[in-house]
């Protein structure tokens, strides 16, 4: 008998075609899930929303959500961080090193996956240092060095903190059940080593509604406030989420990788992109369109989310969102 089709393939639609001078020469298919801040569809879905998939690091914000609910006493750029997949530019290191020393804690604590910095530029340089790769440079230690200083505030045990079995992780996996709206319908390892999360499309769009608009000082609202001021300390210099977040007032918005992308308007009206063959590629070309169609789109917005298609170095097509 042949393998049954997964889920994935079957809910996912064209989003965006790569156009080189009027001819469409590739195909981004995926989903696109819309939910006001009550959950509700209410904009323009694509394919099917309720697909399980693996939200990866648009993951994050809910995470640090969990870490705040275990007592975690972190606010402005550092929960940005936590929340964030940085470059590795030297603030970022330096904001990372900041977290644990808050929680008496160092680099050596760190258990997440070494690797060089994210950020083309801060990799470049950490190669002409000879510097080696590190959990401190790897792009998800801000969110690691969350969990450790989590941990010491709640008194759980800082060894083993990636497993899923620990009391934090325990929490972390309560705390997407509760702002998705459903149980993870899987428990896997991102690649950073924490516990990943399986949710929907569907389901990540109400965690950033719940997140946009709780009550200020929640913890919810604190990760929002967070990511509003703070998208440099998320992404980095040059990077499409730190673009998009500031071209739109009030947005919140978290990439991940394999084509993940999450955002949410102030009001709650919220968005879950996942691109079916892992590009990042259409992401800000497909949520620009999104944004556009729930009334907020701006010249920023469309310079922001534009990616060009090169012919010899100069720009002679784009992709280009298919929405409708």
């Amino acid at each position: 008998m042949p393998e049954p089709v997964p889920p994935v393939l079957t809910g996912a639609v064209p989003l965006a075609h790569v156009e080189r001078e009027g001819t469409v020469e590739s195909v981004h298919l995926g989903t696109v899930a819309v939910r006001d801040a009550g959950g509700r569809p209410c904009g323009p879905e694509r394919g099917d929303p309720d697909t399980p998939f693996l939200p990866r690091s648009a993951l994050k914000p809910i995470q640090a959500v969990a870490l705040l609910r275990a007592g975690l006493a972190l606010d402005g750029e550092l929960l940005a961080l936590a929340c964030g997949s940085h470059s590795g530019e030297p603030a970022h290191v330096d904001g990372v090193r900041r977290i644990l020393a808050g929680a008496g804690l160092t680099a050596d604590d760190l258990d997440n996956t070494p690797d060089l910095p994210l950020g083309v530029d801060a990799a470049a340089a950490a190669r002409a240092a000879g510097t080696a790769p590190a959990p401190l440079l790897q792009n998800c230690s801000g969110k690691h060095a969350g969990m450790l200083a989590a941990c010491v505030a709640a008194g759980w045990p800082v060894r083993g903190y990636r497993e899923p079995h620990h009391p934090l992780q325990r929490l972390v996996a309560d705390t997407v059940a509760d702002l998705t709206g459903s149980a993870p319908f899987t428990t896997t390892v991102d690649g950073c080593g924490a516990p990943l999360f399986g949710s929907t499309p569907a389901g990540l769009a109400r965690a950033f509604a719940r997140i946009a608009v709780a009550e200020p000082g929640t913890p919810e609202g604190r990760v929002a406030a967070a990511l509003r001021r703070h998208p440099w300390w998320v992404g980095g210099t040059g990077r499409s989420v730190t673009a998009l977040a500031t071209a739109v007032p009030g947005l919140l918005v978290k990439d991940g990788a394999e084509g993940v992308l999450g955002a949410a308007l102030p009001d709650g009206r919220a968005l879950a992109v996942t691109v079916l063959d892992g590009s990042p590629r259409p992401l800000p070309v497909v949520a620009g369109a999104v944004l556009d169609a729930l009334g907020a789109g701006t010249p920023a917005l469309a310079a922001a989310t534009r990616v060009e298609v090169l012919g010899h170095g100069r720009p002679v097509g784009s992709v280009r969102a298919v929405l409708s």
